[in-house]
């Protein structure tokens, strides 16, 4: 676990590139936390959490991290208020929107994993506009859990390979890791080095449980909200001094 520091600039990261994480993870908690210490409605909190996505996302891209993958949306939060989630479903339709011109600025991919049901109509079209438009872009790649489960996602891709059973394209003796990595929903991405999570909480949260098995994991009490770029410095910093050695021995 690591403490937030005060806010840097952003040139003041000393770490070679070849040390910082070429994934980032984040479990972006405690918007509504936020909110309700400054004595304001919950939704507040999450529309000051979106500054907070537009400064990490900006940073991450001008770090040269490759991947950005963002906890948004659980299949656990359907069970808020009404009124919440649908703030929620309007402020992610206007995010992709709005986002529109820095994605294409600094060459973001946008993904989203995670089930479609339940989302409204209309902010899934700005989220297919969204992802259509960047699909050429190659200088980081955006990934956005939304509505998203990681015991769903394993369940998904244990029909996946079941369906390849029964349909005589896989033997049962033949499967493997990489034939559930690629039936996930990340097939194709690299599995986060680093899990940041913001609000205090030591817990993981239904997210990425195969992709995680060994980040780093790195826990802040500052809410989602309040996580500015020196703090994700910070993180990439404790992430540079730790030896990852995967099970292994230390060399």
């Amino acid at each position: 676990m690591a403490q937030s520091t005060p806010i840097v600039t952003a040139d003041e990261l000393d770490v070679p590139r070849d040390k910082r994480p070429r994934h980032i993870a984040v479990i972006m908690d405690g918007n509504g936390r936020w909110a309700q210490r400054q004595g304001l409605p919950r939704i507040e909190g999450h529309r000051r959490g979106v500054a907070s996505v537009r400064r990490v996302t900006e940073e991450c891209a001008r770090l040269g991290i490759a991947q950005l993958t963002l906890y948004c949306l659980s299949s656990e939060n359907w069970k808020r208020p009404q009124q919440e989630l649908a703030f929620l479903m309007d402020l992610l339709e206007q995010y992709m929107v709005e986002e529109r011109t820095t994605i294409q600025r600094e060459r973001i991919l946008v993904e989203v994993i995670g089930h479609r049901e339940g989302i409204p109509p209309s902010t899934l079209r700005e989220i297919d506009k969204t992802i259509a438009m960047s699909k050429l872009n190659t200088k980081m790649r955006l990934c956005l859990a939304i509505n998203y489960g990681a015991r769903a996602e394993l369940v998904d891709a244990m029909r996946r390979i079941a369906e390849d059973v029964r349909s005589k394209r896989l033997d049962p003796q033949d499967i493997g890791e990489e034939n559930i990595r690629e039936a996930l929903y990340t097939a194709g991405m690299a599995d986060p080095d680093l899990l940041i999570r913001t609000a205090g909480e030591l817990r993981v949260s239904n997210f990425l449980l195969w992709q995680i098995s060994y980040a780093e994991i790195w826990v802040t009490p500052r809410c989602w909200p309040d996580f500015e770029i020196g703090d994700l410095h910070q993180a990439i910093r404790d992430y540079s001094e730790r030896q990852r050695r995967f099970g292994g021995l230390d060399q």
